[in-house]
């Protein structure tokens, strides 16, 4: 009788933000992520000269959890967080653990998007969400493998998850997700009229 196993999993961590470490207010949260987004003028001169939707702190602010205690708490919860998944992923840290190595604010106005990409040199990447507005963008997220399929015919509409192409999760507010960091992904165009808030990570292993 035939045996089908599945190998070479790729794992998809989802868990309210609130389940490890101290609490985060989401209200309290949100009026950060616009008062620092205001300020930031250097964040905002970026992505205007690099035609980027909406506001990111990724090149201007890399000390968020120090300059603003509500960032330092979540780093905490973060941290409980990771550690969690990279026992799931049967890492073996040795002497060495996984740290944050850097954190930032997105606000993506309507029609907005972020394209494909990885997290080169990171181990554990992911988002938690602060607004997600009804019929904003969910994450979409690619096979690995989709490269080498080049001669494989299209999957059936109604194929099981594992087997997609491209899976699309649509996080509340207050989940974190998380995902080995060479997982390509993308935020499809913000259809919503109200902006999507969200704040990025990634994790290194040192």
């Amino acid at each position: 009788m035939a045996q089908i196993r599945s190998l070479f999993a790729t794992r998809l961590y989802q868990a309210p933000l609130a389940a490890h470490g101290p609490a985060v207010d989401a209200a309290e949260l949100e009026a950060s992520c616009y008062s620092i987004a205001e300020d930031d003028e250097a964040g905002q001169e970026w992505c205007e000269a690099n035609d980027y939707p909406g506001y990111t702190s990724y090149a201007s602010l890399t000390d968020l959890p120090w300059r603003f205690p509500i960032f330092a708490d979540m780093v905490k919860s973060l941290d409980a967080h990771v550690a969690a998944f990279a026992e799931d992923l049967g890492f073996d840290l040795g002497d060495k653990g996984l740290v944050l190595e850097d954190l930032w604010i997105n606000i993506l106005p309507e029609g907005g998007f972020h394209s494909s990409h990885i997290h080169p040199h990171s181990v554990i990447s992911g988002t938690t969400y602060v607004a997600m507005p009804e019929g904003t963008s969910a994450l979409k997220l690619e096979d690995p493998r989709l490269p080498m399929m080049m001669a494989a015919p299209v999957r059936k509409r109604d194929v099981r998850e594992e087997l997609k192409s491209f899976v699309y999760v649509a996080p509340a507010v207050g989940d974190v997700l998380l995902w080995e960091s060479w997982l390509r992904h993308e935020v499809p165009m913000n259809a919503s009229e109200d902006e999507r808030i969200s704040v990025s990570f990634n994790y290194k292993w040192e």
